[in-house]
């Protein structure tokens, strides 16, 4: 049998999956990428001009392992290939109502990835 304390996961389940459904009710969303993400979508779709502002279209859910993926439009007519980001490396005006919610999660899931190393899974969840 394993013990609840001897488990590592990364995101609060509770957490997660009421700001999916949060963030799923408030879509379009207004984002912006960071510039390490913008510069690895530009290796991924060379030619096509990509500014940081962004529209999230799209919320899923990929598990502990994957976080709250959020599907990005940048407002272009060629909208092949479509992006599928973690929501960790998009940043939000502090003004938008869920920006809180989402700081919150970004935090705690970024706190947790480095806290189970390269390996993962380095200890268990508080």
């Amino acid at each position: 049998m394993i013990r609840e304390r001897e488990l590592f996961v990364i995101d609060n389940p509770l957490q997660a999956h009421l700001l999916v459904a949060k963030l799923k009710a408030a879509l379009p969303l207004p984002a912006l990428a960071t510039p390490p993400l913008l510069a690895q979508l530009h290796e991924q779709a060379p030619g096509r001009d990509l500014s940081p502002r962004c529209q999230i279209t799209g919320i899923h859910y990929a598990g502990d392992e994957g976080g709250i993926l959020c599907k990005l439009d940048f407002g272009t007519e060629d909208a092949d290939p479509a992006f599928f980001v973690s929501i960790t490396h998009l940043t939000f005006d502090r003004r938008l109502p869920l920006a809180r919610d989402i700081a919150a999660y970004q935090k705690h899931r970024v706190k947790r990835l480095r806290r189970s190393g390269p390996a993962g899974g380095a200890g268990p969840y508080p």
